[in-house]
């Protein structure tokens, strides 16, 4: 079987090893490929493996030898399914690899803008508490997270690890989820609606899909529900949220802080209007990126193309 990765770096950029997938058949792993190097690079494949390098359906039907597409990730949107399930190729993607590095993340951003570590530690290390008179000083104002309220939407793998910690700090758990009442663990409340959410949270960190339904959930109509003490967290997808609206939130203060791992363009165009605002802290999409995570994916990457090859396919999303 020949083998072809088209993006391989941001899963792998040289702390892993390729020699389990290397053992199914002759491998090629390219650290990135745009999408006029795709059909070269993809020609005599059997199956390829990508993370965020499109493949549509004009690609899927230059490419005859195809069998199998891997994705790199949960989500699966650089596929075109249909035509793949069309064209009678496998698509699998990688379910939960990610979940407990995710959902620290979340609270990074919490603790981040909460306590602002980074900030004291470099003032300190700057000689600013050197120069002061008292052995402690603040200059911005410093939240304890025991009896705050989170509301989390979508309740998926991310959604109940983050419950999970919040709970441990002694928060208060409101989520917005399909799931009903009687199906959530202890200390956890389902809200009425997404509305509620927002109005009534005073941290609110996103964990549904992107889809129709959900796209710019975070819009100015929401943004107005929030508290002005408020912190909204995205680890989800950049999608949810309409940048241009939080960012006039923001900046006029309407709620206190954003935390993002997700944008909607990646990397962020300079233009951005998030980009350089005091109270929005932007990380590059590395809340999956863990060590330990990235071992999963590829573990679970080699075990996804070996068990198409033996005839026993999972996690297959082009069904």
């Amino acid at each position: 079987m020949n083998i072809v990765v088209l993006d391989g770096f941001t899963m792998n950029p040289g702390d892993l090893s390729w020699d389990n997938l290397e053992k199914l058949g002759s491998l090629k792993v390219y650290e990135r490929t745009s999408a006029d190097q795709l059909l070269e690079r993809a020609a005599d494949a059997d199956a390829i493996l990508t993370n965020k390098t499109v493949v549509d359906s004009a690609a899927l039907h230059s490419l005859p030898k195809l069998k199998y597409v891997g994705v790199l990730a949960t989500g699966y949107n650089v596929v075109d399914i249909k035509a793949a399930k069309e064209l009678g190729i496998v698509v699998t993607n990688i379910p939960a690899y990610s979940t407990e590095s995710v959902a620290q993340m979340v609270f990074a951003h919490i603790l981040n803008i909460t306590h602002r570590v980074g900030r004291y530690a470099d003032e300190a290390h700057s000689g600013v508490w050197s120069r002061k008179n008292d052995f402690s000083y603040t200059n911005s104002p410093l939240m304890e997270l025991c009896g705050k309220k989170i509301g989390i939407v979508g309740y998926g793998n991310t959604g109940s690890a983050t419950a999970r910690i919040a709970l441990a700090f002694g928060m208060k758990v409101t989520v917005y989820t399909s799931k009903p009442q009687s199906l959530l663990p202890a200390g956890i409340e389902k809200a009425e609606s997404i509305d509620d959410i927002f109005r009534n949270s005073d941290i609110v960190s996103l964990h549904c899909p992107l889809n129709n339904e959900t796209s710019e959930i975070v819009n100015s109509y929401h943004l107005s529900l929030m508290k002005e003490s408020a912190i909204l967290i995205n680890t989800g997808r950049g999608g949810l949220v309409n940048e241009n609206d939080l960012a006039e939130a923001l900046k006029a203060r309407r709620i206190k802080a954003a935390g993002l791992d997700v944008m909607v363009n990646e990397p962020p165009r300079e233009d951005n209007p998030l980009l350089g605002l005091e109270n929005c802290f932007i990380t590059p999409h590395i809340a999956w990126a863990t060590y330990e995570a990235r071992v999963r994916l590829m573990d679970l990457a080699v075990k996804n193309l070996k068990s198409f090859i033996e005839g026993n396919i999972i996690n297959n999303v082009a069904r």
